[in-house]
């Protein structure tokens, strides 16, 4: 077993999660994620995400194959369980991710790093769109209204919370920043775009 093998990653987590209930087959997984809402917090968009992954656990012995069976017409169909390295590593995933800050890589860092590539205007417009998303995505996912109704304690919505947390964050700074975008405070042109790449060479 290899120290790659055994790499966490949120979808990792989440099917060892899943077979820490009760065994099930790949499918069933995708499902109960999609159904939990949990396709908000890990990417299951591509089925075969999962199977890839839950082979990734097998060959790190933290989940195993229980049985296979074939149903008259329906493709054969494996159903996994959690090893007693699984539940261990599972613990102690939980207890890396939530303490530790990790390095991650989203694309909108990246592309504000680089958006002086376009003019002012065109990224007041985009940012602009973003703004507005940003906004339809709080009115819409914000759990608090689902949380008034009693139907799940909060414990079962704290990473949709979350989630709006930071969608509200990131659109404070993206109208800030549009804020200074639109008086001038913050812009550029070619030839200023010049002067400070010449000043640092």
């Amino acid at each position: 077993m290899t120290s790659s093998a055994q790499r966490s990653s949120p979808l990792a987590l989440m099917l060892l999660a899943l077979l820490q209930e009760t065994p099930m087959h790949a499918y069933r997984m995708q499902q109960l994620i999609k159904q939990r809402g949990k396709d908000k917090v890990v990417n299951v968009a591509q089925r075969n995400s999962v199977y890839q992954t839950i082979e990734r656990l097998v060959r790190a012995e933290l989940a195993e194959v229980m049985e296979t069976s074939r149903e008259p017409g329906r493709p054969e169909r494996t159903v996994y369980r959690i090893t007693a390295t699984g539940s261990a590593t599972l613990r102690s995933w939980l207890q890396r991710m939530l303490a530790v800050p990790a390095a991650e890589f989203p694309a909108f860092p990246a592309a504000v790093s680089t958006m002086m590539l376009l003019d002012v205007e065109d990224v007041i417009a985009q940012l602009e769109q973003r703004a507005e998303r940003l906004r339809t995505e709080i009115a819409t996912e914000d759990p608090a209204a689902f949380l008034a109704t009693g139907a799940l304690p909060r414990l079962f919505l704290l990473e949709d919370e979350y989630r709006v947390a930071m969608l509200r964050s990131e659109l404070a700074w993206v109208e800030s920043v549009l804020v200074e975008l639109r008086s001038g405070a913050i812009t550029w042109d070619d030839e200023w775009l010049r002067g400070i790449a010449a000043a640092n060479e």
